[in-house]
């Protein structure tokens, strides 16, 4: 038998082998098939039904995009220029809408919408990793939020515009309530249902987005006010969707639009600032910040501590649902089941509380 083991040319094929960081069990081991790469037009479909609501919604819109100029073609087609490219083209023929800024991100979307198709494509084994052309493009960088907290005297004017106009504004004042006290999303609030209400602890269960859920203290008015509509307008015999209209109809985002173009046109810095239900959510959590610290705003806002940017030190520093029961004590200026009893004591700061829900009907 011929010793080889010296021979000169194993060893700079050896040494060759090293440099590529491939070993000589991966020239023996045979590479998994994969499947047929699909066109967009054939794989948008299959992940926009396997990824959750929340997602669907915010990428149809750019699916259908990418559908409309590359459904014919492959997903191992496309470059990391050709999608530059398709995210320069969504960013300058965008809606020009009032508050837009340059376009950002409508590209950031689409470039987002494209890296969750191609991650499906990846998971699925019908590309590699290393052959991911969405990886390889950066998003634009998010310009900083134009959003801010309302003055009081805002949310007063907001409030009494909601009260006062419109075809059903018991709806629109327990809407703004419900915004102003939890500051939830929009998404949250149309997810409530009867059973996730808790009259007994003054407590409602928020599901919002990435699946999570926690519950909320809210005022023994409010929840008071939530029963009532429920029952009023059929959803506690139905048990579905608590927030409903006089027919009995669930509401949807088209309320929410509608109730701020109407409030726009009675307030004109409301119509010149966009301001929409989000601009809540930072008024109640910027008070709640400046009053009781940035763990119980953390808490109010329902924030998990999976974010990058915060560091370790927020595992350490949880508030719990007394220290957020006792922020909405001294926020509504009416006692909670679950705020300590010192919670209302010194309370020089109490938030005015203008958004008190008419009687239900």
């Amino acid at each position: 038998m011929t010793d080889t083991s010296q021979r000169p040319e194993l060893d700079a094929a050896r040494l060759v082998l090293q440099r590529m960081g491939v070993t000589p069990q991966d020239l023996l081991d045979t590479p998994s098939p994969r499947l047929a790469v699909p066109t967009f037009a054939d794989y948008i479909p299959q992940v926009a039904a396997a990824v959750s609501d929340g997602t669907r919604r915010v990428y149809a819109s750019y699916w259908k995009r990418i559908n409309t100029e590359w459904g014919h073609r492959r997903l191992d087609e496309p470059t990391a220029s050709d999608i530059k490219r398709l995210a320069e083209q969504v960013r300058t023929q965008r809606v020009r809408r009032r508050n837009a800024r340059g376009g950002h991100s409508a590209a950031e979307h689409l470039i987002a919408a494209m890296r969750c198709l191609y991650n499906h494509a990846v998971a699925d084994r019908i590309i590699a990793e290393a052959d991911n052309p969405a990886r390889q493009v950066a998003k634009p960088r998010r310009q900083p939020s134009t959003r801010r907290g309302l003055p009081d005297s805002g949310v007063e004017e907001v409030t009494r515009i909601a009260a006062t106009t419109g075809n059903d504004p018991i709806l629109d004042s327990l809407i703004l309530r419900l915004h102003i006290e939890t500051a939830c999303r929009r998404g949250g609030a149309l997810a409530l249902t009867p059973a996730d209400l808790d009259p007994t602890q003054s407590l409602i269960l928020l599901r919002e987005k990435g699946d999570t859920q926690r519950w909320q203290p809210v005022s023994p008015t409010l929840i008071r006010h939530l029963h009532e509509h429920a029952h009023h307008r059929g959803a506690a015999e139905s048990g579905g969707q608590l927030l409903r209209y006089r027919t009995g109809k669930p509401i949807t985002t088209r309320r929410y639009d509608h109730l701020w173009h109407r409030i726009g046109q009675h307030l004109p810095w409301v119509a010149t600032q966009q301001i929409s239900t989000h601009w809540l959510r930072h008024t109640t959590l910027t008070w709640v910040e400046r009053h009781f610290g940035y763990a119980v705003a953390r808490a109010y806002a329902g924030h998990t501590d999976s974010s990058g940017d915060t560091g370790v030190t927020t595992t350490y520093v949880r508030a719990g649902l007394e220290e957020v029961a006792a922020a909405l004590s001294a926020l509504t200026g009416e006692t909670h089941p679950l705020a300590p009893e010192t919670a209302m004591e010194g309370n020089d700061h109490q938030h005015r509380n203008s958004c008190r829900p008419q009687k239900s009907s």
